[in-house]
Parts: C-alpha cells; sequence; structure tokens
C-alpha cells in the first residue's frame, strides 16, 4: 500500500443542482464502464488515486475546475450509478461525506459477504488509512470525508479530504492498494495512529513488525511523509488563466475538432454528423479514458469539455452534455454485445489530439476562446447555480456558428 497523492484545493461550500447531478452520475457510469472495459478494475481504481487524473475527472463532467466540491460531488455521483450496477462491475463505493463515512464498516461488512472477501482486513485498511491522514499525519486538517472504492478481487482505492477552516482549503488524500502481503514492506505501510488507546495491529499474523513500523513512522515529521506523495494545489480564484492550461494541447484540440473535418481521418468515419462542439467535448472525455498520465498535468484544460457549474470557464453546455452521454453510452452498450466500432472512434479522438500537437503552434488567445464559449452557452442550454445562459446584447457571430 502506498499513498498516492495529495490535492489542496479551497475550501467551497454549496450544492450541486439537480441538472447537474444526474448528468454527473449518468457520464461517470459511462466513463466507469469504457475504462474497465478496456483496461480492467485494477486501472480503474489506479487512476482515482491519481490527484491530478480525479481533478480532470472532476472538470470533465462539470464541477468547479478548482474547488474542493470536486471531491465530494464526483464521489457522491459515482456511488449513485456504480453501486446499482456493483455486481455487474464489479466495483463498490463505500462511504461518503459526514456521517455517510461512518456507515464504511457497515458497508464493506455487506460487500466482503456477498463476494467471499475478507471484510476484517478490509474495515482495517479502511480506519488505518484515516488514521493515518488525521492523525499520523498532523498537517491541520480535520477529515470530513472518507471514501472507500474495493473491488469484488479485494483491491481497493481510498479517497478522503479534510478542511482547515484556518485558512478555508482543503486537502484530499488519495490511497492505492495494489497486491501486497505486509503494511510493513513500502514505507507508508502500516502507518496508524492510537485506535481506542490500543495500537492497531496492521499485520495478519506478528505483531512486532507493525509496532516497530507504526512507531518508527510516527516519529517522522509531516512534511517528510508529505514529500513522497503527488501534490496538486490549487489556486484560490474562480477564473481559469492561460498558465492554468496547456495551450499546445488544448489548441491542437480544438483545431481537429472544429477547423480539421472529421471526415479527413478514417477512423473518425463513424462519428460524421455529430456537431463539432460535441466532438470538443468527446475528445476531451476521450483522454480522461485513454490518456496516459502525463496528460493530466492541467486539469483545468479538462473543464473545457462541458463547462462548470458557477460560470467558469464557461456555463454548463447542457445539450452539449447530454450529447455526450448518449455517444459514450451507446458506444458502450455496443461493445458490450461485441462491437467496437464507435468506442474504437472515439478512442481514435485522443489520439488524434495528440498527434495534432507536434504540428500545431500554440498562441495566448485564451480570452477570446472563452468569450466565444460564453457567447454562445444560451444555445447550448447553458446553465449555471446563477441560472440560465443569456445571448449576448452584441449578437455577433462566433467560430462555433
Amino acid at each position: 500500500m502506498k499513498q498516492s497523492g495529495t490535492a489542496t484545493l479551497p475550501l467551497h461550500y454549496g450544492h450541486v443542482p439537480t441538472w447537474l447531478a444526474n448528468r454527473m452520475a449518468s457520464l461517470g457510469l459511462a466513463i466507469t464502464e469504457c475504462i474497465l472495459q478496456d483496461f480492467g478494475k485494477q486501472e480503474y481504481l489506479k487512476r482515482l488515486a491519481d490527484p491530478f487524473w480525479f481533478q480532470s475527472l472532476g472538470c470533465v463532467l462539470g464541477m468547479d475546475w478548482h474547488s474542493s466540491g470536486i471531491t465530494t460531488s464526483v464521489l457522491g455521483a459515482l456511488k449513485k450509478s456504480i453501486n446499482p450496477l456493483s455486481r455487474e462491475l464489479g466495483i463498490y463505493i463505500c462511504g461518503g461525506k459526514g456521517k455517510h463515512s461512518k456507515n464504511t464498516p457497515h458497508e464493506l461488512f455487506q460487500y466482503s459477504d456477498r463476494n467471499g472477501l475478507d471484510s476484517g482486513q478490509l474495515v482495517r485498511a479502511s480506519k488505518l488509512v484515516a488514521k493515518v491522514d488525521n492523525t499520523a499525519i498532523q498537517d491541520g486538517y480535520q477529515l470530513y470525508l472518507h471514501t472507500f472504492i474495493v473491488s469484488d478481487n479485494g483491491d481497493w482505492t481510498v479517497v478522503q479530504q479534510g478542511m482547515k477552516d484556518a485558512d478555508a482549503s482543503a486537502r484530499r488524500y488519495h490511497w492505492h492498494s495494489p497486491a501486497f502481503t505486509s503494511f510493513t514492506e513500502k514505507p507508508h505501510a502500516g502507518i496508524c495512529g492510537i485506535h481506542q488507546g490500543k495500537i492497531i495491529d496492521m499485520t495478519a499474523a506478528d505483531a512486532k513488525p507493525a509496532k516497530d513500523a507504526i512507531i518508527g513512522l510516527c516519529r517522522e515529521k509531516p512534511i517528510h511523509i508529505l514529500a513522497e506523495a503527488s501534490k496538486l494545489v490549487m489556486p484560490n480564484r474562480h477564473h481559469v488563466t492561460s498558465k492554468d492550461i496547456d495551450l499546445k494541447r488544448l489548441g491542437a484540440m480544438l483545431w481537429l475538432t472544429h477547423e480539421k473535418s472529421p471526415a479527413d481521418f478514417e477512423e473518425l468515419l463513424l462519428l460524421r454528423g455529430m456537431g463539432t462542439r460535441t466532438l470538443q467535448s468527446l475528445a476531451l472525455v476521450s483522454e480522461v479514458i485513454y490518456g496516459t498520465p502525463s496528460r493530466f498535468e492541467d486539469p483545468a484544460r479538462f473543464s473545457f469539455a462541458h463547462g462548470g457549474k458557477d460560470g467558469h470557464p464557461f456555463p454548463v453546455l447542457t445539450k452539449v452534455y447530454d450529447d455526450t452521454i448518449d455517444v459514450l453510452s451507446h458506444a458502450v452498450q455496443r461493445s458490450k454485445l461485441g462491437m467496437d466500432d464507435k468506442k474504437q472512434a472515439i478512442k481514435a479522438l485522443s489520439k488524434l489530439a495528440y498527434r495534432a500537437e507536434h504540428d500545431f503552434a500554440a498562441k495566448d488567445n485564451l480570452n477570446e476562446l472563452l468569450k466565444i464559449e460564453r457567447d454562445n452557452a444560451w444555445k447550448y442550454g447553458g446553465k449555471t447555480v446563477f441560472g440560465d445562459a443569456k445571448p449576448p446584447k452584441s449578437g455577433q457571430l462566433s467560430l462555433f456558428d
């Protein structure tokens, strides 16, 4: 077991409107099914443990690109859509925010009984990672969310989040458990604090090595523990700037989907007739599914798929969002029947965008792009938590017409 990384985010309150929550659940499920079909459960758990990929997923789903709300909302949407299909998918999500986190042991016991897993070990792991991030690592953040994602073969990922009222920030912690035999095999294995006055035994047999590891690690300063983790630190501002985005990657994708006709590419013949704006969103969704880890260094770029609920970088384009869900869900269902043509065409989008970057010269025209997206948001059912997008007063045409 190892701690895979942390993300520090501005602490935001509020709720996700129903019109967005339902779409997040639908698209989150389609993305999940696609990853499970093509890469398997272990890869899906590994991605959830990557703070950059997780943030990118939240942006594609239309959440505020930088805020703490991504954590609670994305995990809530995934739990809502995945758990009813847990037997088919082989993935189950336990816990959640506040009082729901306390249900984690009970939910793990139930899932373990149905799938022949060692419930004691899973519950222990759940408690251990919470103790590490709340006690062993004393960085000023108090946990208020604990989510345990487990597969039917016993592998798991934990995503939890704490808040720090002093500076209105939140910190998200990601943990991943690949195959292992002892919690003491790696530097971060077996970290725990004190549970009801007793040291938790983190091994299945001899307790002494585990106790020695706990004592040694608890003497370490928090900075030494966190130094080995991948860190994502988001700015305390709502608007997106050019320094938040890899402009070459974003520009190449926009050029491919808006100016270079997909009909010119054999791989995309199956997507002909689709609007260019939906193609843009699908290209970013495709990258979330098929992109390599290095492609998620700028999570804000993925907010250009459907927008953000607070209006940054632009309102959520509900019509485009629905089209994306329909296309991806249809591709996943066809794949279950042995027909991979649609899914392969979607996969090709991310590859084509990547190839286009080699010959694309980026320029910093982000403000122009944002104006175009905002001016056109009303055409695509643009919505924010503040209301519906309105047509621009100028009435000028845009590149997306």
